[in-house]
């Protein structure tokens, strides 16, 4: 994981953070994630999981702005792109993340449970990973954890 995290970062965070509430608000678990061309600062996509409304286990937030950013973007590698998200990722995304050559993840909330970046199987840090973005955690953390906890809270 790297240090300093770029001023930039929060104003995607919040983006990211707006599309984990209204996942919630759909009874999805809150995580939200955003994607940016670096290049033009324009944000490619940006999305909340969806994983109940579409019957879709990999309907994960990351998982649908790397396609959508994809479909904008002209083609599979977003290298000139940064993903922003407000948990860690599990491993599938951290595996999409890698295939798509994202250039820096950032993140909010660490995942001990189902974390795949600096939890679980730390995907990155095989030696099997072809690309290996950037990563900066621990971005608006604690607002992340608590929509996180807030959500599970009510359900228990």
């Amino acid at each position: 994981m790297n240090g300093s995290v770029p001023p930039h970062a929060q104003k995607y965070m919040e983006i990211a953070l707006a599309e984990a509430a209204e996942a919630a608000l759909r009874e999805e678990v809150p995580v939200g994630a955003v994607i940016v061309d670096t290049q033009s600062q324009e944000v490619l996509a940006a999305a909340g999981n969806r994983t109940e409304e579409l019957r879709d286990a990999t309907a994960h937030a990351e998982m649908l702005v790397l396609r959508e950013a994809a479909k904008v973007y002209g083609g599979t590698r977003l290298v000139d792109c940064d993903l922003y998200v407000t948990l860690e990722p599990c491993a599938m995304c951290a595996a999409a993340i890698s295939m798509a050559r994202v250039r820096r993840l950032y993140f909010g909330a660490s995942d001990p449970k189902s974390g795949g970046v600096e939890n679980g199987p730390q995907f990155f840090s095989q030696p099997t990973c072809h690309h290996r973005p950037d990563v900066y955690g621990g971005i608006d953390e604690l607002r992340a954890r608590r929509m996180l906890q807030d959500f599970f809270e009510v359900r228990r």
